[in-house]
């Protein structure tokens, strides 16, 4: 609004992110949806990786339902390959985005693709959890598999600060993939000692999580390094600036809050527990689907973890 001051955003939560083991058994730093519980509309950032698989390593998430929110695939290194219960196949390479709206509900399977799994090499992604109103918790499951072509990247007049525009808009470019609620995921990169500020509506809840690099977060230029998330306090802009020595890659995302209540079960994210069973019903007697060759992509997945363990690669207390 005209005459309105904009208000630059402190880190109002600070922390490092968790690692753990999800699906077949492959490593994620989980930045919000662990220590930081969530960040309304944002339910869980899992930032996969980076791994170096060796020939036959690579692991998975078999198959898996899903109801009630949205997951959001975006592939950094390697590849995953994607079959569910509609139908719907594909592989992810680097630089791709799935974007899911599991809505009433899927059987999903995200394995290593053949090559990955076949001759090894570097995996990393990220996978988000968005949450659905309560209108659109039941809709139609739907898929938005968008190539890096596609994904549109913005630059600085400098050159030094390049924002590829997942979702939302940034430095006057839009993006072209469609979200059920308004919400900002940009990936965003920063040569040494460059800063970028980014516009926010004052309504929006957010945070940035630095995958690489290091650098310092909001308006008192918190110190953050690979691995460390902050969410944004008040405001309509907020900034992130890199360090004179290195590259720095932050994920900033914000979204206008859904603000209704959030009841989680595993793969299921509803209003109410009641919804919660229903959904649990629903997957049992089979009303989500089934995915053909499921038994296959267990025995891979179990394959893979043998031969991490006998390569000295896997660590139980993990």
């Amino acid at each position: 609004m005209s005459g309105q001051v904009a208000v630059a955003r402190r880190v109002e939560n600070f922390a490092v992110a968790h690692q753990q083991r999800e699906g077949g058994g492959f490593l994620v730093r989980r930045p919000i949806g662990g220590r930081i519980r969530n960040c309304d509309p944002f339910l869980m950032l899992d930032h996969m990786g980076p791994v170096e698989y060796g020939p036959g390593e690579a692991v998975g998430a078999p198959d898996h339902p899903h109801r009630g929110f949205e997951t959001v695939s975006y592939v950094i290194d390697g590849g995953m390959k994607h079959q569910d219960s509609a139908g719907n196949s594909g592989v992810l390479s680097p630089g791709w985005v799935q974007w899911m709206t599991a809505g009433s509900g899927v059987v999903h399977s995200e394995m290593p693709s053949d090559e990955l799994l076949e001759k090894g090499g570097r995996m990393e992604g990220f996978q988000l959890w968005v949450n659905l109103p309560k209108k659109d918790k039941m809709i139609k499951p739907r898929y938005q598999d968008t190539p890096p072509e596609r994904i549109p990247m913005a630059r600085t007049s400098d050159g030094k600060v390049t924002v590829k525009v997942i979702a939302g808009e940034a430095l006057g470019t839009s993006a072209t993939i469609e979200t059920r609620t308004p919400i900002l995921y940009l990936d965003i990169r920063l040569s040494p000692g460059a800063s970028f500020t980014q516009p926010i509506p004052d309504s929006y809840n957010g945070f940035a999580y630095v995958w690489r690099g290091s650098g310092f977060l909001g308006a008192e230029k918190k110190p953050a390094k690979m691995g460390e998330v902050g969410t944004m306090g008040d405001g309509s802009s907020f900034t992130v600036s890199a360090g004179p020595d290195e590259e720095f890659r932050v994920l900033l995302l914000a979204g206008e809050p859904i603000k209704e209540p959030v009841v989680q079960h595993g793969p299921f994210v509803m209003n109410t527990w009641e919804e919660i069973q229903q959904a649990f019903t629903d997957y049992q007697n089979g009303k989500l689907g089934e995915i053909r060759g499921s038994s296959e992509r267990y025995e891979k997945t179990k394959k893979a973890r043998e031969t991490q363990k006998a390569s000295g690669k896997w660590n139980d207390d993990l």
